[in-house]
């Protein structure tokens, strides 16, 4: 059992969110969905909770009411071995949503991704401090990243 599991809270969309993220990522499936009983603040068999995987890691998704938002202090963090991987997660998730700088989105949900190619930490901590500053530079003008123009760089 995981020790610590990302926690969702939507206002009603939680179903929704976890379908959308199990059909995004490989590995990934939806393990429990719970729904509200008689007497609940909501109708019941109103989906209350999603458990789901993806890439073995466990997240729950709440349908919470219209309280609970997002903020951009976290985000999920996708690392990419590919160009490919980065255009396809990029699609998926942005729509409907609103692209970032950077490589970050939200989702239609308003949860914050950021869509991470695995060679940007070994380029921006390249030992030569010029070429470092002129990936950091290209990095700040893309929304979604870009491997062949940061390696470039």
């Amino acid at each position: 059992m995981q020790k610590i599991t990302t926690f969702l809270t939507f206002n009603d969309q939680a179903e929704a969110a976890a379908r959308l993220y199990t059909s995004t990522f490989k590995n990934a499936s939806i393990t429990r969905i719970s729904r509200y009983g008689e007497g609940a603040p909501v109708p019941a068999g109103m989906v209350m909770s999603v458990s789901f995987q993806l890439y073995g890691q466990e997240f729950m998704a709440l349908n919470g009411g219209p309280n609970f938002t997002f903020a951009n202090g976290i985000s999920l963090f996708v690392t990419c071995e590919t160009q490919a991987e980065i255009d396809s997660y990029w699609e998926k998730l942005s729509e409907g949503g609103q692209e970032g700088p950077c490589g970050w989105l939200k989702d239609a949900f308003g949860v914050s991704w950021q869509i991470v190619p695995s060679v940007l930490g070994r380029l921006l901590g390249d030992k030569d401090p010029e070429k470092a500053k002129r990936v950091m530079q290209a990095m700040l003008k893309m929304t979604k990243l870009d491997i062949a123009a940061l390696e470039q760089a």
